[in-house]
């Protein structure tokens, strides 16, 4: 879901529709907007899994204070999805723990 007009900002400008992969699906998101934004609008809440309990965790405080959206980002872990702008053919992959191992998902 995304906001189709804000009562104060009015209608968002028109941005691309960009293809890009997460933990093996294509998607589609706007080009420029935060990952994060893309994933929600796609269903996707979990970005990683803590490293001691294995708890998921998703967006907390969308400003890129915290780390709960933390993601391996085109093989880099711990990009800030919430303020990582989307870029078309983008792989993104739910992180585990507090860094992962490129494309494996393992700590």
């Amino acid at each position: 879901m995304r906001i189709e007009e804000h009562p104060i900002l009015g209608k968002p400008e028109e941005k691309k529709v960009v293809g890009f992969i997460h933990d093996g699906i294509k998607l589609t998101g706007l080009e420029g907007e935060p990952i994060a934004v893309a994933l929600e609008a796609a269903g996707v809440r979990i970005h990683r899994y803590t490293k001691k309990q294995h708890k998921p965790r998703g967006v907390f405080c969308a400003i890129g204070r915290c780390t709960d959206c933390v993601m391996v980002v085109d093989g880099k872990p711990n990009v800030r999805t919430c303020i990582t702008p989307l870029k078309e053919g983008m792989i993104v992959q739910t992180q585990y723990g507090v860094a992962a191992m490129e494309s494996t998902g393992e700590e």
